[in-house]
């Protein structure tokens, strides 16, 4: 990677932790605090959460009927994400041993939070925890395919590739053999092991 690409990497990378900080000051204006792994709002928020919460039979009563008959389809989705779950977090446990890739932690994809919300009924909390693992389990799933491409084929494409991961920066470039070659003598398959991270 040349200087002027590295240069622009890291003022990315600035940027990012700049709106983290600003997401982090946005959750500090709405007041909740975390109380041994448990989220906690001031009891004025609390209230005024309850109050805007809407009750199941009005929530389900309003629906679309369009709604209500895309759900099963909606919910049926939970068995392929089940078995895509089962086998990836088998595919890691096997081949990144094998291959001395360090392992993904599932529990920093996977985060369940929303049901602390009270203005969130049962439904809607049912559904924001469907939500929570698809997604989550999709950003799992993308960091160990990621992993998996930069141990064995860190190269980019010759096209533009739309929301790569973030490895994908230090890939070397297109048709660069010198630096494949030299990227595999360093890092290759058959190198030292990455650190290792504890499974979740």
């Amino acid at each position: 990677m040349n200087e002027h690409i590295r240069a622009l990497t890291q003022k990315i990378q600035a940027l990012e932790l700049q709106l983290e900080a600003e997401f982090a000051r946005r959750r500090a204006e709405l007041r909740f605090g975390l109380e041994r792994g448990r989220i906690e709002f001031e009891e004025e928020v609390r209230r005024r959460h309850k109050e805007l919460k809407t009750h199941l039979l009005r929530y389900v009563l309003n629906a679309r009927p369009l709604v209500v008959l895309a759900a099963p389809v909606i919910y049926a989705l939970i068995i392929p994400l089940v078995l895509l779950d089962l086998s990836v977090t088998i595919y890691q446990a096997v081949c990144f041993r094998a291959y001395g890739i360090a392992r993904v932690r599932r529990r920093d994809y996977l985060v369940f939070d929303r049901h602390y919300l009270a203005y969130l009924n049962i439904l809607e909390k049912v559904n924001c925890a469907y939500c929570s693992y698809a997604n989550g389990l999709i950003a799992f799933v993308r960091e160990v395919a990621a992993r998996t491409e930069q141990h064995w084929c860190p190269i980019k494409h010759a096209r533009r590739v739309l929301a790569a991961h973030e490895h994908y920066r230090e890939f070397v470039e297109f048709g660069d053999a010198e630096a494949y070659r030299a990227w595999l003598t360093k890092f290759g398959p058959g190198k030292q092991p990455d650190e290792e991270v504890p499974d979740a």
